[in-house]
C-alpha cells in the first residue's frame, strides 16, 4: 500500500500534471484523486505526442485502468467538468464526492465585478473565491444538488480508504502551488484556500497517518501569473533572451519568470513535509540533458540538483527532462 500526494512548491505551473501522469502509468495507480481548487489556471499533460489541456480531471486519466475521483474539498464547475469527461471519454471512471462545492455562474460574475480580485490580485475569473465564501457562509450548493452530476456521485473518502485497505496504490493530485496558499503563500496575492499537502489529504478525506509519500514539485525556473511578490524575478528581456517566455494554459497571460529560489524551496519542503522532490523543465536549462543519463549531464545542472537536495534535505527523485510524460529520470530506486 502506498499513498502519495503531489503538490507544487512554487506559484503553480510546476508541471505537477506531468509528474502525476508519469506516476499513474509507472506505478500502476489504482485510484487518483483530485484535491485543491477547481477549474482555474488549468494544467497540461503531454502523452505519446498529444497535448491534453485539463481543468478539472486528474492527470492520471492517461492510465485507462485508474479510477478518477474528485474529493469533497474540490470546487466543481459542472459544465466544464462534464465537457472534459466527455471529451476524454472517461465517463465510466469518474467519481465525484457529493459534498464538493459547486462553482456557479453568479460566483464567476461576482469575481469579475471584484476589482481587487481581477485587477490587484490577478485572479483567473473562475469564481473560486466567491464559491468558497458561500461555502463558509453555509449557503453554497454542493455536487449532490446538481442533476447532471448525479450519475457520478460517490463517497470519495470511503472509496479511497477502502482502496488503501486493500493494499492498492493511491495518488492525490494537488493544484496551484505552495506560494499561492492563502495561509503560507504571498498573501493577499494568493488563491482562496491552502494548497499544502495537509489540505490536499483533507480534501480527499484521508488521515495523515495514511500518507506515505509527499512529492513537492519545483520548476527549474519558477514562473508566476498575476501580481504579487517575486523576489528572484528577471526582466522580460532576460526571460526572452533565455527562451523562457510562456503563457498560462487557460488565461493565455504571459508568465513572469525568475531565477530558482532555494530558500523558498526549503520552506515549501518543510511545511509540506516533503519526502521526495520532483524537478521539471531541466531541459530548458540544458537541452542536452534530454538524451543523456544523469552522470553525463553538464556539471552546472548536476550542481543545481545537488544544491536543491542540500537546501531541502530531501532527495530529488523525479527529474523532468522534456515535455512528455515519460521524459523523466526516475531515481527512486537508486538513492
Amino acid at each position: 500500500m502506498t499513498c502519495s500526494i503531489v503538490v507544487g512548491g512554487q506559484w503553480g505551473d510546476e508541471a505537477k500534471g506531468k509528474i502525476c501522469s508519469y506516476l499513474a502509468v509507472t506505478d500502476k495507480i489504482s485510484v487518483a484523486c483530485r484535491a485543491g481548487l477547481g477549474p482555474g489556471a488549468g494544467h497540461t499533460v503531454v502523452y505519446e505526442g498529444r497535448d491534453y489541456k485539463l481543468r478539472q480531471s486528474p492527470s492520471a486519466f492517461i492510465n485507462p485502468n485508474t479510477r478518477l475521483l474528485l474529493g469533497a474539498g474540490v470546487l466543481i464547475n459542472s459544465d466544464i467538468l462534464i465537457e472534459e469527461i466527455t471529451r476524454l471519454g472517461i465517463e465510466k471512471r469518474v467519481g465525484i464526492d457529493p459534498r464538493a462545492t459547486l462553482v456557479e455562474p453568479h460566483h464567476r460574475a461576482a469575481e469579475v465585478r471584484d476589482a481587487n480580485l481581477t485587477k490587484t490580485i490577478g485572479s483567473t475569473g473562475s469564481g473560486h473565491g466567491p464559491s468558497l465564501a458561500d461555502r463558509a457562509m453555509r449557503r453554497a450548493r454542493r455536487s449532490a444538488d446538481e442533476p447532471q452530476l448525479q450519475d457520478f456521485l460517490v463517497d470519495v473518502s470511503k472509496e479511497t480508504n477502502a482502496c488503501l485497505d486493500r493494499g492498492e496504490h493511491v495518488l492525490i493530485e494537488g493544484t496551484n502551488g505552495y506560494l499561492l496558499s492563502v495561509l503560507y503563500g504571498t498573501y493577499p496575492y494568493a488563491v482562496g484556500k491552502d494548497s499544502s499537502a495537509s489540505t490536499a489529504a483533507a480534501d480527499i478525506g484521508i488521515g495523515p497517518t495514511r500518507v506515505d509519500h509527499v512529492i513537492v514539485t519545483f520548476k527549474a525556473f519558477p514562473t508566476r501569473v498575476g501580481a504579487g511578490p517575486f523576489p528572484t524575478e528577471m526582466s522580460a528581456d532576460e526571460a526572452k533572451r533565455r527562451g523562457f517566455i510562456q503563457c498560462g494554459t487557460v488565461t493565455g497571460r504571459p508568465r513572469r519568470v525568475g531565477q530558482f529560489d532555494f530558500e523558498l524551496a526549503a520552506d515549501a519542503a518543510r511545511v509540506n513535509g516533503a519526502t521526495q522532490l520532483a524537478v521539471t523543465h531541466l531541459d530548458w536549462l540544458d537541452p542536452g540533458c534530454s538524451h543523456l543519463p544523469m552522470d553525463r549531464w553538464n556539471s552546472d545542472l548536476r550542481r543545481f540538483v545537488d544544491r536543491l537536495e542540500q537546501a531541502c534535505n530531501v532527495p530529488a527523485t523525479l527529474l523532468g527532462t522534456g515535455p512528455d510524460t515519460h521524459h523523466i529520470v526516475d531515481r527512486r530506486h537508486t538513492l
